[in-house]
């Protein structure tokens, strides 16, 4: 495995043209994307991040070759998509949201065929392999459109590594899916991971990307707010809660300029939030006692990532 990028995206650019007739600011068109700039390390599990409407699946689509940029380079596993688009398109494969294959057609037949748009051989084919690795062999001659819906999901990522590309991109992979089945599938993701492929993820599941993903990049109104390593992500929230159980009812809440806010949670329990780059746990805990409470428990909060998405997105609003 070289060190070279598996995807590298340099001020990368989609405005979509305005409708016609349209006037004013709506004569320009929708900027998509405004210049975006990452690399997706090989061997990683990518984060995509960003709130709806925020240019995630545009970018995606132009890794697809579904969407033509306005402007900049993107090179997939070090093809340019402009000079080399059948190696770049080779080098990736795309899960998408949307159930995308002829119900009718059993599991086996779908990544059969699949396998002959690629041109693959038929005596080269991974079929059986496939429906092996996303346990569904069982389901091998069955209709499609009788899976459920994690069958499916699993079905979509077979299909997208029939060529056997090194990168796979998930578009909101676990959408709509059960807490079981969602764990299942990120068993298959890791495997594959863990396998060489490089996995690039959009979620909407904020613990999800925290827990699986090395990087993350977070794309808000267009643009590139953030492109860190997770826990360096994380790290970046300024706010804590600290929970306070006391002797007595709480007439008045306490005040203090280091709270960032302060809510009672029952008559004997309050929620201080705080900036930690302000003051730490234990100044909270001094300035509740000089304003007269008894303390008799304590419990904190570490942020994570959405503390992180919340604080960028609205910052960058």
């Amino acid at each position: 495995m070289s060190t070279e990028p598996a995807i590298r995206i340099a001020n990368l650019t989609k405005r979509y043209a305005a409708p016609k007739g349209a006037k004013g600011a709506d004569a320009a068109g929708k900027l998509a994307l405004d210049g975006v700039s990452f690399d997706v390390p090989q061997g990683a599990i990518f984060g995509l991040l960003g709130p709806n409407g925020a240019g995630k699946s545009t970018l995606i689509n132009t890794l697809a070759g579904l969407v033509n940029k306005t402007s900049g380079s993107v090179e997939i596993w070090g093809f340019d998509i402009d000079r080399d688009r059948r190696n770049a398109s080779r080098a990736i494969g795309i899960v998408p949201q949307e159930i995308v294959f002829d119900p009718f057609f059993s599991p086996f037949e779908v990544l059969e065929n699949q396998g002959g748009f690629y041109g693959i051989p038929a005596g080269q084919r991974r079929s059986e392999e496939l429906l092996a690795a996303v346990h569904l062999s069982d389901k091998r001659n069955a209709y499609a459109r009788a899976l459920s819906g994690g069958m499916k999901r699993r079905l979509l990522i077979a299909k997208a590594m029939v060529h056997s590309p090194p990168i796979l991109v998930l578009d909101e992979p676990t959408a709509g899916v059960d807490v079981e089945l969602r764990r299942q599938l990120w068993e298959l993701v890791t495997e594959l991971n863990r396998e060489g492929v490089t996995v690039v993820l959009t979620t909407h599941y904020l613990e999800e990307a925290e827990e699986l993903c090395d990087t993350i990049a977070i794309i808000n109104h267009g643009k590139l707010i953030a492109n860190k390593p997770t826990r360096e992500l994380v790290a970046m929230a300024r706010e804590k809660i600290v929970r306070l159980e006391v002797a007595d009812d709480i007439a008045a809440l306490p005040q203090a300029e280091v709270f960032a806010g302060c809510e009672l949670i029952n008559p004997r329990t309050l929620e201080i939030t705080y900036d930690r780059d302000r003051a730490s746990a234990g100044q909270v805990l001094a300035l509740v006692q000089q304003a007269g409470h008894t303390i008799l428990d304590v419990t904190t909060r570490e942020p994570d990532l959405e503390d992180v998405f919340v604080q960028l997105t609205s910052a960058a609003a």
